[in-house]
Parts: structure tokens; sequence; C-alpha cells
């Protein structure tokens, strides 16, 4: 493809898997990427999620550093208000310095969970009010111009590990403008801001350091088989598993039927739910192409970040294999 593809790994862990078993599975699909030619493979920071496994971000990707050879790896993202940027420019200078030119450092505002996990991160309300401010402090840490006197992030690779910005709104991309960082656009869940947003950074970019001209990043679901029905019959196991899992969220469990979940997704209720992965390429690796292609046109992406969703290990291998099939 014309176009750079790239891949997001939230490390699911699937019924009747370990998380042992999901960070192999990382490793597999990372490999799996290497060879295709994907850019990089970021791992999202997501808490109290009992399915996905990514929550100690930094940690997933050194392990899936040190099990592939050229392929960039990183965060998509780091929630910054979670964390102090300090400890975040330590861990990935860490990373670069492990792994020199291979780490990307994507960051977003969002808690990455629900309101008691955010108090158990000992976080408020109001920590992502200072995202800026913290964006900036952690860049200052990572180039080696500090802004806080006497204090310096050890190790610091020779070359800064790359920050890129996170968002599903406005206010991402205009910071990203604002400080000259790449951004990318989560129109994987969140799709419809994708126009406005990336126009607007574009519109507002400013050169900077680490990047001279804009570069937008958008996100899309894949789903690639070498039959276009086995894709279909994919992508609805998968997204009704998706469903059911939100569905059944907290103290209340209830099994429910293939049907009753198509019929809750065919609801006003259940619409909106729909509509968050309206963006996904479903099909064979021509019909993915096809997609892929006109949906990177249509947004003015420079890049595209794929999340492959099938449910078995060995189909999303196999869909990350035909999305850059010849």
């Amino acid at each position: 493809m014309a176009i750079p593809l790239s891949l997001l790994d939230l490390a699911p862990i699937a019924p009747g898997q370990t998380a042992r078993e999901s960070f192999a599975a990382s490793a597999e699909l990372a490999r799996a990427a290497e060879r295709a030619g994907y850019r990089r493979v970021w791992y999202a920071e997501h808490h109290n999620m009992p399915s996905i496994a990514s929550s100690a971000t930094s940690v997933l990707i050194g392990h899936v550093a040190a099990h592939t050879d050229t392929i960039r790896l990183g965060a998509g993202g780091i929630m910054l208000p979670n964390h102090s940027p300090l400890v975040i420019a330590e861990q990935f200078g860490t990373l670069g310095t492990l792994f020199p030119d291979r780490i990307d450092l994507g960051l977003g505002r969002a808690p990455g969970s629900d309101q008691n996990t955010m108090l158990a991160l000992r976080r408020d309300n109001s920590s992502a009010d200072t995202f800026p401010q913290d964006v900036q402090e952690l860049q200052g840490f990572l180039t080696g111009k500090s802004r806080i006197p006497g204090v310096e992030a050890v190790p610091r690779p020779e070359a800064p590990v790359p920050l890129y910005i996170l968002g599903s709104s406005l206010f991402g991309a205009q910071l990203a403008a604002a400080l000259g960082l790449p951004y990318a656009f989560a129109s994987h869940f969140a799709p419809d801001a994708l126009h406005q947003a990336i126009g607007v950074y574009r519109d507002s970019f400013r050169p900077s350091a680490q990047l001279a001209e804009p570069w937008a990043i958008a996100g899309v679901n894949v789903i690639a088989a070498d039959d276009h029905d086995l894709a279909v019959e994919q992508k609805n196991a998968a997204y009704r598993a998706r469903t059911r899992a939100f569905l059944t969220r907290g103290p209340i469990r209830r099994n429910f039927t293939d049907a009753e979940i198509d019929d809750f997704l065919a609801s006003p209720s259940g619409g909106q739910l729909a509509q968050m992965t309206r963006y996904t390429a479903v099909g064979t690796a021509a019909e993915v192409r096809d997609y892929l292609e006109a949906f990177a046109k249509e947004a003015g992406a420079d890049e595209l970040i794929t999340a492959h969703h099938a449910q078995s290990v060995d189909d999303r291998l196999r869909s990350i294999e035909l999305t850059t099939a010849p």
C-alpha cells in the first residue's frame, strides 16, 4: 500500500486465556507486523479491564522489543494525567536506551479507566487540566532541556524518544498543532470528529524541532480473511463479544445470546455503540486494501494505525499478513 500502516494491540485476554498467553501473542503479532512491513506497533494504557493486559504499557513494550528486531514500538498511548512526567521520561528513556531509534511515546489525557479506578490511580477530575504543561515538562526531560531546575531524567537516550499526541476531539488536534507534534486520532472507536480534527491540526500546525510538516495518523478497524464471508463472520463474532463485555460490566452478570446482542445493536440504545466501529475494513486482502486507501484519502491521513479484532490469535495474524499482501 502507498500509505504507511501501523498496528494497535491491546493485548486482549480472550475467555479461557491467561495474561501470559496474551503477552506471548503480542510478541507473535509484532513479529508478524515486522515481517509484513508495518511501520510501528502501539500498546494502549487501560486499567481495571479484565480483557485487556496492556495496563503496564512500558513493561509490555520492553518485552515485545526484546522479541523483535527492527519494528518501532510505543505507547498509543500513555495517559499522562495518571503519571508524573518525570516517571514517564525515566521509563521511556530507559526503553529508548535499550532499544535505540525504535521507541515511540504517544500521549493522551483520558483516564483509561472508570471513576473508581481513576481514584485508585491517585488521580482526580482536575488532573487533565495540566495536560499541555505536563506534555511540555515531559518533552523537556526527554530532550535534556528540563523545565525544573536541577532535575533531569536518567537515563536519556542519544536520540530523543519522539512524542505523539493522541485524541478524539479538537483539543488534542489543537495541542499537537501548537507544539508541532504528530497527531493520532482515535477514529477506530470515536469516529465523529475525525475530519474536523485533522483539518484543524493541519491548518494550525507550527513546525518544531521534532517535526517540520504535519503528520496525521487515523485509527481504523480491520478484519481481513482469505474469504469475504469468513471475514464478515469474524467481524460479527468480534463485535458481539465486544458488546457482550460492555453489557456485562459491573456486578450484574448475564449470558446474552447472539440474537439478543444483535437486537441490542440494532436498537436506538445500541446504535451509538455500533457507530463507534463505523470505520472498519472487512473482507479479502483486495477489499481491505481498497477500503484503507479510500479511507486514508477521505480522512486526510498520512498513516493508518490498524486494530485487528478477530478473536483468535491465528485469525489476527492472518489479518495482519493479508492487509499488506500484494
